[in-house]
């Protein structure tokens, strides 16, 4: 064995090649299309058999990948005697691959991360890749001290960048939003991975029962701290076939995700609007907290995500959520257009709250995303506004954290809407969420909370 080789185990995993071949081809789908990893992973589980620990490190691979690539390419940078991004692309992910291995995954030999990639390397390019991939990995287990230490780079941005694998824009915007300590416990927090959460449908059991009998299947579930109808999962594989699944019991919503249905507050009776709906969850949350009495009106301008509405809503058993096709950036027309007694605007984002659990969006984003999507947030806010009652409540939302989406976005909202309040989010959230907030505003912070980023206000227009 070569220098600094791991010890392998006694038998490895039937397979572990297949894996890695499946991990690099969604790595480069993921960075050539700007697709989606969960869809790209949950598509190839479907399409190839694979055991329950292969499924398990496909997905490590994928996602540890995406959420150390910005250290990894820095480390690779070092190697390679040309830019990595001059590299081949296929060969490119197949180094990164081979990198997180070596370095973040204990359990996975070095001489097997090493020998796999360069069977693949040559498989994909012959010989000549098959070497780059090997002479890059001996390298690396050669000087991994000198090659993996951040603390020679000078600038603290950059530092911070490297050390947590963040983009340096981001870091900086980040920096000036929330402060030193801040930004650096969220870097953290961002790289780690997050349990799957569950919300109980109440009107068909609550949270302990559904607790109890997942536990009674063998499911490490525990009651999530925040919402009190969220419900941690940490050994779940398939959702689907989860006890209460089927007869509707539950649905996957993340806990900050669930704390924006009681910040609206809806009353049963009520015409409530859920602007840009899909997948459903807060709207099907906002038709159980009305005890499923009175309309929800789901729009979404996407067919996909409306259908995928319908089947959770149905799944749920709820009669009161009203599936809609629509843009809201444009004026609405005929009942859609008749006035709410209150409106969800959850509006598109640059979803830097979310990368637990999508880290591809750190390297999909740019800087300049931030200033359009602002403009469109402003842009459907004043729209929306048109339809609510007077004395009606609108709350803004966002799975994002900046400036210029969650607070800019209600002070120019509120300056030109003199007809609007400002009210205070801990009023009207769980007492064991009511910490939550900055100022008036709810703020689910990743590294302080255990949840996604959210930002949230709640707006009352005046009677």
């Amino acid at each position: 064995m070569g220098p600094g080789l791991k010890k392998a185990r006694a038998s490895e995993p039937a397979g572990v090649k297949g894996c890695r071949a499946l991990a690099v081809e969604t790595l480069l789908k993921v960075e050539t299309r700007k697709a989606f990893a969960d869809i790209l992973l949950d598509h190839a589980l479907k399409s190839h058999f694979l055991s329950a620990p292969d499924r398990a490190l496909l997905t490590q691979l994928v996602y540890g990948a995406l959420r150390w690539r910005g250290k990894i390419d820095w480390i690779l940078d070092k190697i390679l005697r040309r830019p990595l991004a001059e590299t081949d692309a296929y060969l490119r992910n197949l180094l990164r691959l081979t990198v997180y291995q070596i370095l973040f995954l204990d359990k996975v030999p070095d001489y097997a991360a090493v020998h796999e990639g360069v069977d693949l390397a040559k498989g994909y390019g012959g010989a000549s890749a098959g070497g780059l991939v090997n002479a890059v990995a001996r390298r690396l287990l050669r000087e991994k001290d000198k090659l993996t230490n951040p603390d020679v780079v000078a600038d603290p941005v950059a530092r911070l960048s490297i050390s947590w694998s963040h983009p340096v824009w981001l870091v900086r915007k980040w920096l000036a939003y929330l402060g030193e300590a801040d930004t650096e416990a969220l870097l953290r927090a961002n790289n780690e991975e997050p349990p799957v959460v569950l919300r109980a449908n109440r009107l068909k059991i609550d949270r302990q029962a559904l607790i109890e009998k997942l536990r009674a299947a063998g499911f490490d579930a525990t009651p999530a701290p925040r919402s009190p109808q969220a419900i941690l999962l940490r050994n779940a594989s398939s959702i689907q076939q989860l006890p209460g699944f089927q007869e509707g019991m539950f649905l996957v919503q993340g806990e900050a995700s669930q704390l924006v249905g009681f910040l609206l507050d809806p009353k049963p009776g009520e015409r409530i609007l859920d602007a840009c709906a899909a997948p459903g969850g807060k709207a099907a949350h906002l038709a159980e907290l009305m005890g499923d009495r009175g309309e929800v009106v789901a729009t979404d301008i996407s067919a996909r995500g409306i259908e995928k509405l319908r089947q959770n809503i149905r799944r749920l058993g709820l009669k009161s959520v009203r599936p809609v096709q629509a843009d809201v950036s444009l004026e609405l027309t005929g009942a859609l257009a008749l006035p709410y007694d209150r409106i969800l605007a959850d509006l598109p984002c640059s979803g830097l709250g979310t990368f637990r659990s999508h880290p591809e969006a750190k390297w999909h984003r740019e800087e300049n995303d931030i200033e359009r999507l602002s403009a469109l947030q402003k842009k459907i806010l004043d729209r929306l506004s048109t339809y609510l009652k007077p004395g009606g409540t609108l709350v803004y939302s966002t799975c994002t954290l900046t400036r210029e989406e969650n607070d800019e976005v209600v002070e120019d909202f509120l300056q030109r809407h003199k007809e609007f309040v400002l009210e205070t989010a801990a009023e009207f959230l769980p007492e064991s969420a009511r910490h939550m907030v900055r100022g008036n505003y709810f703020l689910a912070l990743p590294h302080r909370d255990g949840t996604d980023g959210f930002f949230s206000a709640r707006l009352r227009k005046r009677a």
